[in-house]
């Protein structure tokens, strides 16, 4: 465990504001900083950060906490790890206590062994032998990559002895359990024994934008299936979360970043100086590639394969992005597959020409319309034109959709008043039906269903709402946390009724002296998901003006009353507990109503 005093330390030191700047862009707003979540996509800033106290909380996904819950989720680290980041950025060196116990992995471990494997098949790649000669004139011949850029790449060769590359990580000083956890090795029941996990294939390391190899992707040199074979997600790498070059083409991007299918597509336009070239990890792309670009540029090119399915995912991909609240147009490439093939048979410059002239969104959803419609007919026309209203009808920007709508008046010869009538229905529907969405989620929240912080909250939502606003009031307020835990008035475990409330009020508890609240640790006892829920407790609290000692005994009174009812209930077994029970009501229903009358 790290030092309590070292947490303090660089918490202190670390300016939120600053930290977040570098992953989202902040706009001031008075004493506060807004802009839009990393950790969801969405157009209009919900994402606060609170420089006074080092905290932000979205109101959109819930997301909250200090720098170290931020770290944790950006970065996809625990605790300790997250705050040897933070540590770094503000110059102080860490240290673990002598009642540290070692993790399973070693963080710094993975990334030197995934820097001696890149080492390995790089120079694998260059040794006297038929495989790896294979491999290189796949390089250099088929591929046509210069020497330059394989080296740039660091690009290598699995040879297909699984030996050989095990034996040389071995004699390195790593088990065989280092090999299986960084996915550089795969363990046979079998035969009792770990073989590479990437055999005779040509390697690509991929890099994030600190320089870090954090995996590979390896590539047949023929028609063999899977043609292309990733790493799988390990402690230093998520494949959702990374894209292949941004370490390169992080420097070359404000202006746009080029978004390709595959990593030769990359390689070929860095190759002949297009630097702005990133590619997904061999899997579709997801929101967090999106918001990962949106953080080093306002401008995303779709530069997938022409055929079918690469139409299909761009599709995809335009939608994430503009989630993400990028700007995106389209490559029209004809007469080429991709990239790297348009560039070999038409040259670098006809490729640039191109890029000027991508499509928008819409264009290129019209020209897809339109190649499945014949509007020469009557009714494929008002085909055409309903799928057409309704892609312009999710238009977010008013004056983009009135472009939209002459436009498609001129394609399609109809009148722009009746189109726009039509996209303004088709709105309208998009409302209602968004409408009736928001009220089943909301009631679903209400009643707490699929809640994966608290799944005890859909047993009893009102229970559940007074602990939070027990746990919300104990958290902010020195007073009520001496109230609570001192001889005037007590509170304990058996006091909620939620698996959740209980370690929230037992860690405020364990964590308090005298009032004083030490939440240092805060980070190394939840995660993510639960501080943010911890978080949005004290949003709530501190929202309402008051919350002095009488609210607070109130609450209390009535999470402990709460609770006595409810195990009052799960205690009728039998017919008499039941008249027990309907005793015990219709006495507190004349109490109540004897005060009532005395007090008229």
């Amino acid at each position: 465990m790290i030092d309590r005093s070292v947490v303090e330390d660089i918490l202190n030191r670390t300016d939120i504001d600053q930290l977040i700047s570098s992953y989202v862009s902040l706009q001031r707003a008075g004493s506060l900083m807004k802009g839009l979540c990393p950790f969801h996509s969405e157009r209009s800033p919900s994402f606060t950060v609170y420089p006074s106290d080092n905290s932000f909380y979205c109101f959109g996904c819930g997301a909250g906490g200090n720098a170290i819950t931020f770290i944790k989720r950006a970065e996809n680290l625990d605790f300790e790890d997250a705050v040897e980041f933070l540590a770094k950025r503000v110059g102080i060196t860490v240290s673990r206590d002598s009642n540290y116990n070692e993790k399973k992995y070693d963080r710094s471990k993975i990334l030197m062994m995934n820097k001696d494997a890149a080492k390995f098949f790089h120079a694998f790649l260059y040794e006297k032998n038929e495989n790896s000669e294979l491999a290189l004139d796949y390089l250099s011949n088929k591929r046509r990559l210069s020497n330059a850029a394989i080296k740039h790449f660091g690009l290598g060769f699995a040879p297909n002895n699984s030996f050989a590359f095990i034996d040389y990580m071995r004699s390195k000083g790593y088990t065989d359990e280092d090999l299986v956890i960084g996915f550089l090795g795969t363990r046979s029941d079998k035969y009792n024994n770990v073989f590479s996990s990437f055999r005779n294939r040509v390697m690509f390391p991929i890099i994030d934008p600190a320089g870090n190899i954090i995996a590979f992707g390896g590539r047949v040199m023929d028609d063999s299936i899977p043609k292309y074979k990733n790493s799988s997600d390990t402690p230093v790498f998520k494949k959702s979360k990374n894209l292949f070059a941004l370490n390169f083409a992080r420097h070359h991007c404000a202006e746009s970043i080029i978004l390709c299918e595959g990593y030769m597509d990359v390689i070929a336009l860095h190759s002949v100086g297009i630097c702005n070239a990133v590619a997904t990890l061999g899997t579709a792309i997801t929101p967090e590639q999106a918001r990962l670009m949106s953080r080093y540029t306002k401008k995303v090119i779709i530069s997938y394969d022409s055929d079918e399915p690469g139409q299909k995912a761009a599709t995809k991909a335009m939608s994430l992005l503009e989630s993400a609240g990028l700007e995106v147009k389209v490559l029209k490439m004809t007469g080429a597959k991709d990239p790297d093939e348009y560039i070999k048979t038409y040259g670098v410059d006809a490729f640039k020409s191109i890029l000027t002239e991508s499509r928008t969104k819409f264009d290129f959803n019209m020209e897809k319309v339109l190649s499945k419609h014949d509007i020469s007919v009557p009714q494929e026309k008002i085909v055409a034109c309903a799928e057409l209203s309704k892609i312009i009808s999710m238009v977010y920007s008013s004056a983009e959709r009135e472009i939209y709508i002459k436009e498609m008046s001129k394609k399609m010869e109809i009148d722009s008043k009746i189109i726009k009538q039509d996209v303004e229905r088709a709105i309208a529907k998009r409302i209602r039906e968004q409408g009736i969405k928001d009220n089943q989620k909301l009631h679903q929240e209400t009643a707490g269903f699929m809640d994966k912080v608290n799944p005890d909250f859909v047993k009893a939502p009102a229970i559940a709402k007074t602990e939070e606003a027990v746990l919300g009031l104990l958290w902010i307020y020195p007073e009520h946390r001496r109230a609570a835990f001192g001889s005037e008035f007590f509170l304990d475990e058996g006091d909620f009724f939620t698996a959740f409330g209980k370690k929230v009020f037992a860690f405020i508890r364990d964590n308090t002296d005298e009032g004083v609240f030490d939440d240092k640790y805060l980070d190394d006892a939840f995660t993510p998901e639960e501080v943010g829920r911890i978080t949005k407790m004290k949003m709530n609290r501190l929202a309402l003006e008051n919350n002095g000692s009488a609210v607070f005994s109130d609450v209390v009174n009535m999470l402990k009353n709460s609770i006595r009812d409810k195990e009052s209930e799960e205690t009728v077994n039998t017919l008499e507990d039941l008249n027990d029970l309907i005793n015990k009501k219709r006495a507190i229903m004349n109490s109540k109503s004897a005060k009532s009358e005395g007090n008229v």
